[in-house]
């Protein structure tokens, strides 16, 4: 009996291992922004497929990226999720969580670029492509809205992602942006 090949659509060309070594993280700081260098590693792996009610098939990428400041080698950041397509209505969809205390379910709308596509992403509190948090991340680093933009082209792939969050009594954007290529 063979193998049926499963459709991965969009998210084929991501499975693999990733690095990039010129990010910039801005993050909110009480007086100002603080601009944070950093370098990381992307690794997504072909998760399979799963039914969802017995009507709905999906194909699903999981991936672990960790992310460390240039200054100190500090891992700042470790996010931990799935990116899922479902090719019966060409949607896609993220949900990750990070250690904070955050996790996030977010819309996905493809974009074919000719020659790169582009996987955008967004969520927002109070949706039904929703933000939860943990008690103190709620009242200390309240997170408003979520967007990540995944251009991918070959083996390089670039992001955008800005997280909208109430904190120092104010709401900041928080961005982080990097450039990776692919390592196999």
């Amino acid at each position: 009996m063979s193998e049926v090949a499963l459709d991965y659509g969009p998210l084929q060309g991501l499975i693999g291992v990733w690095q990039g070594s010129d990010g910039m993280d801005v993050a909110p700081e009480p007086s100002t922004d603080d601009h944070n260098p950093y370098y990381e590693t992307i690794t997504f792996e072909a998760a399979g497929d799963v039914d969802n009610a017995e009507t709905q098939e999906l194909t699903v990428v999981r991936y672990h990226q960790v992310v460390s400041r240039k200054r100190n080698d500090k891992v700042f950041h470790n996010e931990s999720g799935y990116l899922t397509w479902q090719s019966a209505n060409q949607s896609l969809m993220l949900t990750f969580t990070i250690p904070r205390g955050v996790a996030v379910v977010a819309q996905g709308e493809l974009v074919d670029e000719g020659d790169a596509t582009m996987l955008r992403f967004q969520s927002r509190m109070g949706t039904e492509w929703g933000i939860v948090e943990s008690p103190f991340m709620a009242a200390n680093a309240h997170t408003q809205q979520f967007t990540r933009e995944l251009r991918l082209q070959g083996t390089q792939l670039s992001y955008k992602q800005t997280t909208e969050v109430a904190i120092y009594g104010r709401i900041a954007q928080h961005t982080d942006q990097n450039t990776l290529h692919k390592l196999d």
